[in-house]
């Protein structure tokens, strides 16, 4: 018998709403230890709120109906921001694709939002991970360091569900355990000072500009970091990734039918401001938007 929920919500926003889909992004690699979509559409996560760890579960049939019900000490806290999380104060109303590929993206995908979490260590963690190397190696150290040092998920959480270390965690890793995760010194050293100012930084979430100049000044986080940061934690949908690998080919073969290139790429998202990751994302959703083969990034491998 399942363990019954410490807190639900059942939500008909007026607006449509595609959980699954907005929150698709929080996700780290198909082996994400805090993220899990069943094959009958529920999507299962953890977290690690203020008030403690939490697990929540999101049922929906229609895109104006939402069950979510929440495990562990979180539980009150996570129903409480649920419709901020799923993008109850997003404006996409105010959005103008001006291009038939957005145009078709747009009209294809009407419950995306862009996702406000308020969690920003949260996001900020596997961001520093995913800095200068391939995703798959990313994704692979976040899944190997979660499941390693993180903590049990509460309620009826799938196996193998584990919530995110507590920063004291990743702020006293050994050097050892970032090594057989593939992580390199920087990017360690970079976790382990985020960890330290993790407390400030997640009550800056209710003041883009503050996040925006913390993580300005941690050393190591920079604009293509705090973008990342700021399209899943604080519903950033401006947030424009500069600097990333491969946003200039991803961009001008979509849109143009040729790369960007990266001097480029700020100057032609000008248009869509205050919009930008919104068309980065419709772009990332479209099948065949960029070529399968493209130059990638160093391969990482563990440290000896």
């Amino acid at each position: 018998m399942e363990l019954p929920p410490d807190c639900s919500l059942h939500w008909q926003p007026a607006f449509p709403v595609d959980a699954k889909l907005t929150l698709k992004n929080l996700r780290r690699g198909r082996h994400d230890p805090t993220h899990r979509e069943e094959a009958d559409g529920t999507l299962w996560r953890t977290a690690l709120a203020p008030s403690g760890p939490v697990t929540y579960r999101i049922r929906q049939q229609r895109l104006d109906d939402l069950h979510v019900d929440a495990w562990g000490p979180g539980a009150a806290e996570l129903v409480d921001n649920i419709r901020t999380e799923l993008g109850e104060h997003d404006n996409p109303e105010d959005f103008r694709p001006a291009h038939p590929v957005l145009e078709r993206a747009w009209s294809r995908l009407p419950g995306l939002r862009v996702p406000h979490t308020g969690r920003l260590f949260e996001a900020l963690v596997p961001a520093i991970l995913e800095q200068r190397v391939v995703g798959l190696d990313a994704q692979a150290a976040w899944t190997r360091l979660v499941g390693a040092h993180g903590g049990p998920a509460p309620g009826p959480a799938p196996d193998p569900m584990r919530v995110m270390p507590s920063p004291e965690v990743w702020a006293n890793l050994p050097i050892w355990e970032w090594r057989r995760a593939g992580v390199d010194l920087h990017r360690s050293k970079t976790v382990i000072f985020a960890a330290r100012y993790a407390a400030k930084l997640d009550r800056a979430a209710g003041d883009a500009a503050r996040a925006y100049q913390l993580m300005a000044a941690m050393p190591g986080v920079g604009v293509w970091t705090s973008a990342q940061v700021g399209h899943r934690a604080l519903g950033d949908a401006d947030a424009l990734p500069l600097g990333d690998f491969h946003l200039g080919r991803m961009t001008g073969t979509a849109l143009l039918g040729h790369p960007l290139a990266q001097h480029e790429i700020e100057a032609f998202y000008l248009p869509w401001r205050p919009h930008r990751y919104r068309v980065v994302r419709l772009l990332e959703l479209t099948p065949r938007a960029a070529p399968r083969r493209s130059h990638r990034a160093p391969r990482a491998r563990p440290f000896r």
